[in-house]
């Protein structure tokens, strides 16, 4: 029997792990399943985990208030280590590009344990866009024995960085299969938590998720301002928050935006919840990178609060919009979704990040990789 460690601590990677996790431990008698989690988001991270009937084998409370990124990897590193030594680990699986996947990677490879990136191979080839993750998954990149690339793009990308074509699979990406685990009834419950909280969902829904690291500062500002304008012109429509708590971004939102009647400012949301509004919304407005790949199974117009990014597909697509933090683009391109009935605002281009495959794919690698 093999011992896999799966090591996360934000809400992405439990959604994108979680198919993987439930594929193996459909084989028991060959697999013994570790889930670690730092709790990088404490909060959100357990509450996923609870929706796909998940729990933490290990919780190692890394986060402290108003920590340096070099203190956060300290930490993280330093109660990984305690982790690898208390466990025999066969191998280490870690998704995406946080800091705990970096020091998932790097604490298992100074134990020369094999690593098993899922999501692996984006790039946006400018380090400080998006900062700090770009340098993080390329950090990853080199200790990986596998990686699981979700697009073809993703895996040239890999190549042009001298990585063995036998060390890369093309999977599609796990966060659609997340998507497949809903069921109506969840959905229903959704429904009915809007209904009961005051929030009328209807085709005028716009969702907003803003929160990434190198948006803070004067680009928030610009974003907020951008959306005030829009509050303001389509009073008619609803616009939904869910407010990240990191108070750069939480104070500031609610000092522009809680005066108006329809702007709901939200707490974090469980995931199903998420993807309710996702499903209904008329315009998505993100910085998010699983929302970009999650809205296009919606055929819901996205645009993509960032200068640059590693899901070039969604754009190539025609699914999303890069928008950067520019009040003329955000304005523009959100007017051109807005005035129109929702109906004539369908995207009908298939999701170009995958069918729901992706989990069963990893785990027959898996298989073969530990046969040979």
């Amino acid at each position: 029997m093999k011992n896999v460690l799966f090591v996360f601590g934000t809400r992405p990677e439990v959604i994108k792990l979680a198919p993987v996790i439930i594929e193996l431990k459909k084989y028991p008698d060959k697999y013994k399943v570790i889930i670690c989690n730092t709790e990088q988001q404490k909060e959100l991270s357990n509450q996923t985990l609870e929706y796909f009937g998940l729990k933490a084998d290990l919780n190692l409370d890394c986060m402290r208030p108003n920590q340096s990124l070099l203190e956060v990897q300290t930490r993280i590193l330093t109660a990984l280590d305690k982790v690898f030594e208390g466990n025999k680990i066969d191998a280490t699986f870690v998704q995406g590009d946080t800091m705990t996947v970096l020091c998932g990677a790097l604490a298992s490879f100074y134990r020369k344990i094999p690593v098993f990136h899922v999501e692996a191979g984006l790039r946006s080839y400018d380090i400080y866009e998006p900062f700090p993750e770009e340098v993080m998954r390329q950090m990853t990149t080199r200790v990986a024995e596998i990686n699981f690339a979700p697009t073809e793009k993703n895996r040239q990308a890999l190549i042009k960085e001298n990585i063995s074509d036998n060390k890369i699979f093309v999977v599609g990406n796990t966060v659609i299969d997340a998507l497949f685990c809903l069921s109506e009834s969840v959905l229903n419950q959704a429904s009915e938590y809007f209904e009961n909280a005051g929030i009328h969902i209807d085709d005028k829904l716009v969702l907003i998720t803003a929160h990434r690291r190198e948006n803070h500062g004067e680009r928030i500002d610009r974003i907020l301002n951008a959306i005030e304008y829009l509050v303001k012109k389509y009073s008619d429509h609803t616009f939904v928050i869910p407010v990240h708590p990191n108070p750069n971004v939480k104070d500031k939102i609610y000092k522009a935006l809680e005066k108006y009647e329809n702007v709901k400012l939200l707490k974090p949301l469980d995931y199903p919840y998420l993807v309710y509004l996702m499903k209904n919304a008329k315009l998505i407005l993100t910085d998010s990178g699983g929302i970009q790949e999650e809205a296009p199974s919606f055929g819901c117009p996205t645009l993509v609060m960032r200068y640059e990014t590693e899901r070039q597909e969604g754009i190539d697509a025609g699914v999303s919009v890069l928008v950067g933090a520019d009040y003329d683009k955000i304005v523009a391109h959100s007017e051109n979704v807005l005035s129109k009935q929702k109906s004539e605002t369908r995207l009908k281009a298939q999701n170009p990040y995958g069918n729901g495959e992706s989990a069963k794919k990893i785990v027959e690698i898996l298989n073969n990789v530990f046969k040979d």
